[in-house]
């Protein structure tokens, strides 16, 4: 019998289908309320969603489905964010704080975005070579050595870019606005973040079922001597893999800093997030992922604006509800929503 039918977990599954009833039922009596408010937290909630989910797929790619445990995965979205910020800073002249009438090209912002994510590329395929394919199965080692990693970069980077939040400049083309359901809502945050998920999603879905190459990467991860016996390089289709994975953060990483901002703490915070995602999604399901992304953003974006009772505010504890996720998930279904055994 599956998981899902346990009886032991029936109480358990019961008891958060009621939850979560209670839940969209407080969400849908706030909704009535204000109904602008809301479809702006839910627009929130969705564009960070795909945010999260653009920067966990290259850790599910490399955590989930490769079990390579990268904890400086989020060292390397700042990299990337800050390694854009200059390049668009130097290369075209333009600063955080534009002046009324300046203009950004689309050059100035596509240019610093695909240099920061093959620079990122690179990065992680030297550390993958350099530091970790030595340790495959090894996750403690693995840990300790992204970890110090992470340290490092975080220290340079503060020393180098500084303490200040930073902002990557959108296209002065582009829109600032769309209109939706008779409001009006963020061109970038809505389209292009949006859309880039949608599409990496597609395309990571495609790759890994439907290609030889990615058929390679689940057998080598299940079974790595049968494949080697073969007469397959598991080290350069690892190496592939992992190449995928930084591109990905690094993505990611141009496409936060000009959503959010480019500050440091934001690789803490983005590795803690793609870690939660994994947890609910299940290690290496890129659907699970994607759900995880989205229960994530929503939960994040409606506890900062909802989380009041009566005269009592308790928007500032929502950070909470976070861990509470993980710690339903854990006691719910331990390996994730669509995780299997390793």
């Amino acid at each position: 019998m599956s998981a899902w039918l346990d009886a032991r977990l029936l109480p358990r599954l019961l008891l958060g289908l009621l939850a979560s009833a209670v839940v969209f039922a407080w969400l849908a009596y706030k909704g009535s309320q204000n109904g602008a408010q809301f479809l702006t937290v839910s627009l929130n909630g969705l564009t960070l969603a795909a945010l999260y989910f653009v920067v966990a797929a290259g850790f599910t790619l490399i955590f989930g489905l490769m079990r390579v445990v990268n904890m400086a995965h989020g060292s390397l979205y700042l990299l990337a964010g800050y390694l854009a910020f200059t390049s668009q800073q130097s290369w075209f002249g333009v600063t955080s704080n534009l002046l009324f009438g300046h203009t950004v090209s689309v050059a100035s912002w596509i240019v610093p975005l695909i240099f920061a994510t093959v620079v990122i590329g690179v990065v992680g395929v030297a550390m993958q070579q350099v530091l970790l394919r030595w340790n495959l199965g090894q996750d403690l080692r693995q840990a300790l050595i992204t970890i110090a990693l992470s340290v490092i970069l975080a220290d340079q980077m503060l020393a180098h870019f500084g303490g200040i939040a930073q902002s990557i400049q959108q296209p002065t083309a582009w829109p600032n606005s769309v209109p939706v359901l008779g409001s009006h809502y963020g061109f970038f945050r809505l389209l292009v973040v949006v859309g880039a998920a949608l599409v990496i999603g597609a395309l990571l879905w495609a790759v890994i079922r439907l290609t030889r190459f990615g058929m390679i990467i689940r057998a080598g991860v299940d079974d790595r001597a049968m494949v080697s016996a073969l007469g397959i390089n598991v080290q350069r289709v690892f190496a592939g893999a992992f190449l995928i994975g930084a591109l990905l953060v690094g993505f990611g990483g141009v496409l936060g800093g000009t959503m959010i901002a480019v500050q440091p703490g934001a690789d803490a915070k983005f590795l803690l997030n793609s870690l939660i995602v994994v947890i609910i999604g299940g290690m290496g399901s890129l659907g699970g992922a994607a759900i995880g992304a989205l229960a994530l953003g929503l939960v994040s974006a409606y506890a900062d604006v909802y989380l009041k009772f009566g005269s009592t505010d308790l928007t500032n504890y929502s950070i909470l509800l976070t861990f509470i996720l993980v710690v339903v998930m854990l006691a719910v279904r331990p390996l994730g929503l669509f995780g299997r055994p390793a």
